[in-house]
């Protein structure tokens, strides 16, 4: 008989990239989308099925963005990723060959690896997945072994964009897209970048078209109530005060200095210690008596352990260095060796001698589980959920032995369940066996460095929210205009203006200058977009004055639904009124 539960685990995963098909390939562009799919989201596949094939269901909880389903299922990806693949192949060859020459056994054995590695990637995306993905992951959910939420349409950054109306786009469209890719509608949602704000009287921080007057704005939990999804994500400090601890800040050199900026300004909220972040509560901040959404908070004592490059488990210094290349082919040779050695100091890389840590590390990350929801049983008298979310990429991209790490925790959780009480879940498995009461007010924030929006809005990224809130007003200008007028050419048009005005409000841009990872690229891209948007804008004013449009124009159109062919199934009311206006 089972045991009486002492507590749930979950893992919850946020799988995400920005639109790049058609946008580059190296070193920005489609290659970050096959570098995911084959050191990430294959791996991840792999491990779930083979838990499922021993016995075990893993139950974890994963965000597949709706922009990052889009990529995956277009048929133009597939090609792209074999040939990605095959290139990644040859290059292993190569350098086996080379390193065989050179008399370096090691690294010639290495090169072996990553051969037999691309080779094995490539048979399982093409036999057995089928080249599908999304399916896969579909199926999994469909036998009940995962839970699959949502994301925003393109990962909008909610606080900071200024109208409800593209809140509640990116909403809308999310979970069309989710209908159709995984056929049902998700219970959950990820917040981009847990970023959460509460309704009031809220001012744009950025001159533009949305002018500098405080308006009412409805708390990003509206949204959700109102179309149906019962969960989301926060970080501790939303839930209990304290300090941030923030996820990306030693990943990248150049936030550091940007937070050398912020940090004096940056003010910790006193704790509240009767809040705990291994409870479920519902948050609501309007007066209308909408149902609450229920939050889970992300642990900061075991999530420490992942995300720390200093003292977490990836920096172990057997496990692969990420940063130190060999090229041209791009693999990576080399182990961690230490948190203080340079790219010079970096020694080979020895796979046998990294995979016998990972159990080490599983095995202390579920320990450490294990006593903290002992604790929380004892404290509060009930089962508690211990919510361990994570970038999914962290997983396989960033740490190579990542996916046999969660594999690891998954089977030691699972199969010492009967003696400690402590069992996996799915969010929403969790919430409905908590079935949680307590209702709280949570302040705006996110799970960036400081807690708040500064990683988006800097001066370095100022200028991308001018042009941001300029086309949320100006779209709305258009719809009012023009959005009752039956012209198929003109709801083409705007419809097309739509998705460029959410490829726009992607976040991605803003972090990615911010981190200087690519900055050029998301700079070009931010560009990019409002300059199609703009012109698009203009062609519709022109057809809905009756004016004659020239070639090149349907060119363009033609050129843009080509090169940004996401959400068939989008939708223009969702960005002219506010359903429920605040």
């Amino acid at each position: 008989m089972p045991r009486t539960p002492i507590g749930y685990f979950a893992f919850v995963f946020h799988s995400h990239l920005p639109y790049v098909l058609g946008h580059g390939r190296w070193p920005h562009g489609t290659d970050w989308l096959n570098e995911a799919t084959a050191e990430t989201y294959i791996p991840l596949l792999d491990v779930l099925n083979e838990l499922v094939e021993n016995g075990i269901s893993p139950k974890i909880t994963i965000n597949i963005s709706p922009v990052l389903a889009e990529q995956l299922s277009d048929p133009e990806f597939k090609p792209e990723f074999v040939e990605y693949l095959k290139t990644k192949i040859a290059a292993a060859i190569a350098d086996r060959s080379k390193f065989s020459a050179y008399h370096r056994g090691n690294l010639a054995h290495l090169a072996e690896f990553w051969q037999k590695f691309y080779e094995r990637t490539l048979d399982h995306f093409q036999n057995k997945y089928q080249s599908d993905i999304v399916a896969e992951f579909r199926k999994l959910q469909d036998d009940g072994h995962i839970e699959i939420i949502t994301c925003a349409a393109t990962h909008g950054y909610f606080p900071l964009l200024s109208q409800d109306t593209s809140i509640q786009a990116q909403v809308k469209c999310a979970l069309a897209a989710h209908q159709r890719h995984f056929g049902k509608l998700p219970r959950g949602i990820w917040l981009p970048e847990c970023a959460y704000r509460p309704r009031y009287m809220w001012t744009p921080p950025v001159p533009s078209a949305a002018g500098k007057r405080p308006y009412m704005r409805k708390g990003v939990e509206e949204f959700l109530s109102e179309n149906g999804l019962n969960f989301f994500i926060i970080d501790s400090h939303l839930l209990k005060g304290g300090k941030a601890i923030g996820v990306y800040l030693q990943r990248f050199e150049a936030l550091k200095k940007l937070w050398g900026v912020f940090a004096s300004q940056y003010q910790i909220l006193p704790e509240d210690e009767e809040k705990s972040p291994y409870q479920a509560y519902l948050v609501s901040s309007y007066p209308e008596g909408k149902k609450p959404v229920a939050v889970l908070t992300r642990d900061p004592k075991s999530g420490l352990q992942v995300w720390s490059g200093e003292w977490g488990y990836p920096g172990d210094g057997n496990y692969l260095d990420f940063h130190k290349k060999h090229f041209p082919g791009g693999h990576r040779y080399w182990k961690v060796t230490s948190a203080k050695a340079d790219l010079a100091d970096k020694q080979e890389y020895d796979p046998v001698m990294a995979m016998q840590r990972v159990p080490e590390n599983a095995n202390h990350f579920v320990e450490l589980i294990q006593t903290l929801l002992v604790e929380e049983y004892n404290r509060a008298g009930k089962p508690g959920i211990l919510c361990a979310p994570f970038d999914t990429e962290l997983f396989g991209h960033w740490w190579f032995e990542g996916p046999q790490w969660v594999k690891q925790v998954l089977k030691k959780i699972a199969e010492t369940a009967e003696q400690t009480g402590i069992y996996l879940t799915t969010a929403s498995e969790y919430l409905d066996i908590a079935k949680p009461q307590m209702v709280i007010s949570i302040p705006e924030g996110s799970w960036g460095e400081g807690g708040f929006h500064y990683i988006w809005l800097n001066e370095w990224t100022t200028w991308t929210w001018k042009h941001i809130y300029d086309a949320e007003i100006e779209m709305q200008d258009l719809l009012e205009l023009y959005s009752r007028t039956q012209r198929p050419a003109l709801q083409e048009v705007l419809k097309q203006a739509a998705r460029e005005l959410l490829l726009l409000q992607s976040s991605d841009w803003q972090f990615l200058i911010s981190t200087w990872s690519a900055r050029d690229y998301a700079e070009m891209r931010v560009s990019e977009h409002y300059t199609n948007f703009a012109r698009l804008r203009d062609l519709a004013i022109r057809i809905g004055e009756g004016e004659e449009i020239d070639a090149g124009e349907w060119i363009f159109l033609q050129d843009c639904q080509k090169q940004n062919r996401i959400f068939p199934e989008i939708d223009l009311n969702w960005f002219k009124n506010v359903e429920y206006p605040a």
